[in-house]
């Protein structure tokens, strides 16, 4: 007992003095947490310091992220590529141990976590593709995936709305290798939670169909031990352990108060705290047995080098799943992928179809689902309004390795278990729901693309064309803002080839998350040649060109782009040489070379006009001051579609006069 507890009063000194050196963060929760961490890092955790990518590895998510300090010293003091150093360097710029944990900035850190609830929800996410790899490659005998994730959270994640709406479905999805423990200390940073937190969170999760373990001393070691082998035993449902905990133990004055939570301790209650726990050793020091009761670099290596092993017994009797298995964990795309993919966009040019985008989009996923058994799909209950389903999607609930996930009206969540599956592996994740409701997911999305993870955020009903559900549904702002998020790829296609091309660019893009925006109504087939097909993927392209020198541009997406093209037709007739532009994606036209965005959008040619059924300003970039923007920067009406259209002047005739009036 006592060398455990030195082990974790290891975590304790290192945490209250890298928050004293930066001068700022948490100290409160890895001191409480750190008996907890000490037991399941020390005596469960299946991980690899050196080789923090194993795929069989356990996952360990703090989901309460503001207590950063618990991870790096957990990292550091286990053996990963984390030195002294870098702790010294707590939250300075550039270095590889921020505020809060950062998904790539360190070997060890699964997912970047801060805003509360989003990490037990990335950990629901990490567990379902565990849940969901196991049942598509396992064979009897051969258990190559079998891995546990595990989260910590604090009253913080559990007051968040997501981890209702995530934890709910974790129940219902019989996650049984996911394991959270619930930091049960009472306090936040306004102070004691009676005050605004009073559920009954055991019942609570019971409700939701976990296995509960009430009552754990979370500075008992055997009382932690018995807690997990508990948890561990019950195979059909995730476990919450609940800790009980003082926020700060060991600090004589402050702990167990809110003074501890989110500020250094200070010297002198560093230095009685030292006093406290029996830790005589200066700051940053940490003596070389405690160093040796926390190395996992040979156990690590045993238990890599054993599920090596399997695997390659597995490789001998399945092959082509090993090899299958291999591929997906890189994440790479299958070898035919890009030339049936192709074949694909060929064939649908050739068809000539008028269909909504979103009914294009679920083409595309019949076209290419065969190709991808990495897809693992989904919607907020609207599959039949998103048209997600398609011929070979299975409900991964039917435990028989499915490739489909019914959310159920839970965007947040979706979204956040999507960015989970992504960063675990073997998975591209797609969820989809109405436009409007992204904004119920922004904080996810944000996330998604702050980590780069490869997740495909799939929206239908997307503009004021949803007609008579009213602007309640009706989005106006939400793809300009949804443009507006660094490393994130948004398309707006405008009939069934750019959809195809769209759901293409998405899935080659593993270095970010993409957002795929459909329309309800339908959208008519635009001809163009095999060079122009090509040129789609490359976010923005002339679609119908003129003779000479431009007199003007008009630039469109999505169901708007026919309305560009029926314009330059009537403006043709009374002899304007009009090029229409059609940019499906901003972002991706924004990174092509200059002399490409030149042949495009010739700065020679200062008449432009830009039609977008939504917000104006964000076209400003492209028409110039001096052009004409056709949108509309109010909220929607209630009305059959061709009206609502005609009531915001979002017609062919205003898009013809436009071009005029910049003439």
């Amino acid at each position: 007992m006592a060398q455990r507890r030195q082990l974790a009063n290891a975590i304790r000194a290192l945490s209250m003095d890298a928050v004293q050196k930066a001068k700022s963060g948490h100290p409160g929760a890895p001191m409480g947490m750190a008996d907890i961490a000490e037991v399941l890092w020390n005596d469960y955790l299946q991980h690899n310091p050196a080789n923090p990518d194993w795929a069989d590895r356990d996952r360990f998510v703090l989901s309460n992220g503001h207590g950063s300090m618990l991870l790096y010293s957990l990292l550091h003091l286990s053996g990963y590529d984390l030195g002294i150093e870098d702790l010294k360097q707590f939250r300075q710029l550039h270095s590889r141990t921020p505020g809060h944990p950062e998904y790539g900035y360190a070997p060890g850190i699964e997912t970047t976590t801060g805003p509360l609830g989003q990490g037990i929800t990335n950990a629901v996410g990490m567990a379902t593709a565990e849940k969901v790899l196991a049942a598509q490659f396992n064979r009897d005998g051969h258990n190559i995936v079998d891995h546990y994730t595990y989260a910590f959270m604090g009253d913080g994640c559990m007051m968040e709305g997501i981890s209702h709406e995530s934890c709910s479905l974790a129940g219902t999805l019989k996650l049984g290798k996911l394991m959270a423990f619930w930091d049960d200390n009472g306090i936040s940073i306004d102070g004691h939670v009676t005050g605004w937190f009073t559920d009954d969170t055991p019942k609570r999760f019971e409700a939701y169909q976990w296995h509960v373990v009430r009552g754990v001393d979370g500075h008992d070691p055997d009382s932690i031990r018995k807690a997990i082998e508990a948890a561990r035993a019950v195979t059909d449902k995730p476990s919450l352990i609940c800790c009980k905990t003082v926020i700060g133990f060991g600090a004589p004055n402050l702990a167990g108060t809110h003074d501890c939570h989110g500020a250094p301790l200070g010297d002198d209650e560093i230095a009685a705290t030292r006093e406290n726990i029996g830790w005589s050793y200066a700051p940053f020091e940490v003596p070389d047995d405690i160093y040796a009761g926390w190395n996992a670099k040979n156990k690590g290596a045993r238990d890599e080098a054993d599920w090596n092993t399997v695997f390659d017994a597995y490789k001998e009797a399945h092959p082509d799943l090993a090899a299958a298995f291999e591929q997906r964990m890189a994440g790479e795309l299958p070898a035919d992928w890009e030339a049936k993919s192709q074949d694909f966009i060929a064939a649908v040019n050739d068809k000539a179809e008028t269909i909504a985008s979103r009914k294009a989009s679920q083409n595309t996923l019949n076209g290419y689902g065969p190709l991808l058994p990495e897809l693992l799909g989904g919607s907020a209950d609207l599959a039949g309004s998103n048209l997600t389903i398609w011929s070979g999607s299975e409900d991964i609930n039917k435990g028989t390795g499915g490739n489909y996930i019914h959310y159920g009206v839970r965007e947040f969540g979706m979204s956040a278990i999507m960015n989970g599956i992504a960063l675990h592996g073997g998975f591209i994740p797609y969820g989809a729901t109405f436009l409007m409701f992204s904004e119920y997911a922004r904080n996810a999305l944000r996330m998604a693309a702050l980590m780069k993870a490869h997740s495909i955020f799939v929206y239908t009903h997307d503009s004021i064309g949803l007609g008579e559900d009213g602007p309640t549904h009706q989005p106006v702002e939400q793809t300009a803002t949804l443009r507006m998020i660094p490393h994130m790829l948004v398309w707006r296609p405008c009939d069934a080839v750019e959809s195809a091309v769209a759901w293409k660019a998405a899935v080659d893009n593993s270095a970010g998350p993409s957002c795929l925006i459909f329309s309800r109504q339908n959208l008519p087939h635009q001809q163009r040649t095999g060079d122009q097909i090509a040129a789609i993927g490359r976010g923005g392209y002339i679609l119908r060109d003129c003779d000479g020198t431009p007199d003007a541009i008009i630039i469109g997406t999505g169901s708007e782009v026919s309305l560009a093209t029926e314009a330059a037709e009537v403006l043709a007739a009374k002899g304007k040489n009009i090029r229409v532009v059609s940019m499906p994606s901003t972002n991706v036209f924004d990174s092509q070379d200059a002399a490409y965005r030149e042949s495009v959008l010739p700065a020679a040619v200062t008449a432009r006009v830009a039609v977008e059924a939504g917000v104006t300003d964000y076209w400003r970039k492209y028409v110039g001051l001096d052009g004409k923007v056709i949108g509309l920067d109010t909220f929607g009406e209630s009305a059959p579609a061709g009206e609502v259209y005609k009531h915001f002047g979002i017609t062919t005739e205003n898009v013809a006069k436009a071009v005029e009036d910049v003439l």
